[in-house]
């Protein structure tokens, strides 16, 4: 039986997910970096940091982050001279979300991480996020494999792009919206933890909604959107006596609650 890949600590989400070459064509083949391969770019390259120190932040061995650095540049390389489409998504990753030791990447703690990129936003820029797939809001916010993110100022969508979750459970979830610097929620169900989750850290909850996500982000701009205040999801509390549980971050990415 081969060992478990072991979780590759990332300080936190890229602020950008996606590029594109000047002039390129719909249909290329895009080149994936998963995030812990650019955590390793942004460690070993622009913080000047060795393969060594790499692998201690990241929580795994030196020859391990040795092994994701070639494979990352290489992808780089393609991507450059290629001139491909080059999308930040997936890996065997745990971000970082407060839970655990304090986040030493380049000398920093993950408070002043999360005030930087909140710095990176604007301070007049709304982030909503919407539990996502296909096109529609996922009705478990428990189990969502994807949040679509849009940035608003003056009651207009400035852009939007759609982050990969990595399958991380209710807990982690809520740390996956803090570290994306979310001030709002648009949801279905979801449970009493989760809500209390979302409201420590100041995240704004629009939950039992349904429908297209963009429709729906235009409706709670334009003020119409339909929403439950007193929402709740039974699947996380049932087998708990209706009190909330910690089954959020189990290991890398996989949910094992229930």
């Amino acid at each position: 039986m081969p060992r478990p890949k072991k979780c590759r600590r990332v300080c936190d989400f890229p602020r950008t997910l996606t590029f594109f070459p000047e002039g390129g064509k719909s249909g290329e083949r895009v080149v994936i970096l998963t995030v812990d391969e650019y955590e390793v770019i942004r460690l070993i390259d622009k913080e000047g940091l060795s393969q060594e120190q790499c692998g201690e932040l990241m929580g795994v061995a030196r020859t391990t982050a040795q092994q994701i650095y070639a494979a990352a540049r290489k992808k780089l390389a393609d991507a450059l001279v290629d001139g491909l489409p080059l999308r930040i998504e997936g890996g065997d990753y745990q971000l970082c979300n407060g839970d655990g030791p304090p986040c030493r990447c380049n000398g920093c703690y993950k408070q002043k991480l999360n005030q930087q990129y909140a710095r990176s936003k604007g301070e007049t820029v709304m982030r909503i996020a919407v539990t996502y797939e296909n096109g529609s809001i996922f009705q478990h916010f428990g189990h969502t494999e994807q949040f679509k993110v849009y940035d608003v100022e003056d009651g207009k969508v400035l852009s939007s792009q759609v982050v990969d979750t990595n399958g991380s459970g209710h807990g982690a979830l809520a740390g996956v919206l803090s570290a994306l610097r979310a001030d709002a929620l648009i949801c279905g169900g979801i449970g009493g933890g989760a809500q209390a989750a979302l409201a420590q850290a100041g995240i704004k909850l629009y939950g039992g909604v349904s429908g297209s996500a963009d429709e729906t982000v235009n409706a709670l701009l334009a003020g119409t959107l339909r929403f439950d205040s007193a929402v709740h999801c039974d699947h996380h509390d049932h087998e708990h006596g209706g009190e909330p549980h910690a089954c959020g971050d189990h290991g890398c990415g996989h949910h094992s609650c229930g």
